[in-house]
This record gives C-alpha cells, sequence and structure tokens, in this order.
C-alpha cells in the first residue's frame, strides 16, 4: 500500500469548502444536540470561521477555532472581534500532530470541508478529546460511483494512503474507531461541479507543487462528463464507549 500524501489535503485559502454552509453546521448542531454553553472545538476554521461563529452566535456555544495556517487564524481572530463574539470564541493556531488539548474538554467537534487527517487519524486523535457521548463532524473524500476509473483510485489511494471507500465503509470505519455512526451524506453532481468550479478558480500558478494532486483531482473529475464516482462525504458519528449496548432498533423489530 502506499503511504499517505502529506495531510492536511491541499485546499486554497479562498475556495470555498464542501459542507463549509451555515446550513450544514445547523444542521450538525442539531444532531449534536448542543445548547448554550456547549464546548465545540472547529477544526481548520479557515479565515471566515463561519461555522464557528454561527455555533457561538445562534446556539450559544462556547468555541475553540483553530487552524493551521496563522494567516487564517489573524482573519478570523479579525472576524470574531467585529462581530462581537470575543467571549465565545477562542481562536488560535494549531499544529495538527500535537493539538495539546485536554481529553474530555468538548461536546462535540466539526471539521467544515477540510480533510486534514487520514481516516484513521481523524478518529484516533479526536475521539479522546471529546466528553461521552460527544459528537464528531468530520469530511472525508467517498466513491459513490459502482465503478472508479482507474486513474481515479489510483489517485485517490496515493494521496490518502488507502482505496476509496463507500459511504456506508466510512460509517462502518467510525465504528470501528469508537463511534456510534449517525449520518453520512455526500455532495451530488451539481454541488460537486460548483465545488470543484470554485476551487479551480481560486488555484493560483504560485500555489506550486503542493497543488499538483488537487489539479491532477480537477482533470479528473472533468473527465467524468457530469458523473462523479468520488465525492466528499460528511460524516456524523457518537463517541460511544467499550462494552456499551447498540442502540434500540427503530423498527421495535
Amino acid at each position: 500500500m502506499s503511504p499517505a500524501e502529506p495531510f492536511p489535503l491541499y485546499h486554497p485559502a479562498d475556495a470555498r469548502r464542501a459542507f463549509s454552509s451555515d446550513d450544514v453546521t445547523r444542521r450538525f448542531a442539531k444532531v449534536a444536540m448542543l445548547e448554550p454553553g456547549s464546548q465545540v472545538l472547529v477544526l481548520g476554521c479557515g479565515p471566515d470561521a463561519s461555522a464557528a461563529l454561527v455555533l457561538a452566535r445562534e446556539m450559544g456555544c462556547t468555541v475553540m477555532a483553530g487552524d493551521t495556517d496563522e494567516s487564517h487564524v489573524a482573519a478570523a481572530r479579525e472576524r470574531v472581534r467585529n462581530q462581537g463574539l470575543g467571549d465565545r470564541i477562542e481562536v488560535r493556531g494549531v499544529a495538527l500532530d500535537s493539538l495539546g488539548l485536554p481529553d474530555g474538554a468538548f461536546d462535540a467537534i466539526l471539521i467544515p470541508g477540510r480533510v486534514l487527517y487520514t481516516l484513521k487519524g481523524t478518529m484516533s486523535v479526536l475521539r479522546p478529546l471529546l466528553a461521552k457521548r460527544g459528537r464528531l463532524g468530520m469530511t472525508f473524500p467517498a466513491r459513490v460511483g459502482r465503478v472508479v476509473p482507474k486513474a481515479a483510485a489510483e489517485l485517490w489511494e496515493r494521496r490518502l494512503g488507502a482505496p476509496l471507500l463507500l459511504p456506508r465503509e466510512l460509517l462502518m470505519s467510525l465504528e470501528l474507531g469508537g463511534f456510534e455512526p449517525e449520518s453520512a451524506e455526500t455532495l451530488h453532481d451539481t454541488e460537486l461541479d460548483d465545488y470543484y468550479r470554485e476551487v479551480e478558480a481560486s488555484l493560483r500558478p504560485t500555489s506550486g507543487p503542493q497543488a499538483s494532486s488537487l489539479r491532477e483531482e480537477l482533470a479528473l473529475h472533468r473527465e467524468s462528463n457530469g458523473k462523479a464516482s468520488v465525492s466528499y462525504a460528511f460524516l456524523v458519528g457518537r463517541r460511544k464507549e467499550p462494552g456499551e449496548k447498540p442502540p434500540a432498533s427503530r423498527d421495535r423489530g
């Protein structure tokens, strides 16, 4: 198995991220049963810190918004200050390999539209930070077509260090990682087209070699003629404890 590319996967700073809309944030907050005073970590908050702002302003959460890019951190701090939410949102720079955050500190962790770690890495790094029954919302590439072209399969295996998984297989991986899988949604073809169009418009010649795989991803998507075999999924899982009984059957059967 080929090793993964360096994480986080490259994404232009000013491009819209998948699953970063306010509506997605609100849906995640509802599933996570967030309420005033809930402690939330938004990881990879971006320069607009939009998810953190929604959670603090509309749900009354106390939010730690973190990003690896200091320019994003500075821009996010300025936006939080302009919104008058500095008492509810702390913005800080983070190192993904050493977050330095206390175990069990957060009722929810949200990664809005970025792929920051490998799939197993996301779960192993972030699960300890969640309080019991805390929720994780994360973005990850997913296989959505019945047949994935060889070039696309090889590209994604090279990027991720593992084969692409179907959404249901990603949920099974969440379960193996210590979570009760709750939901998975993927970008449909029109949404994916719009996403890639904005990403492509944000790429610059100065983006350098770190953007080479993203350019290849864009080229392969154009070759799909509007019918994607690979998309992005947003997964939600609840921290599950060892020995915890499975949830009751919803059909009472």
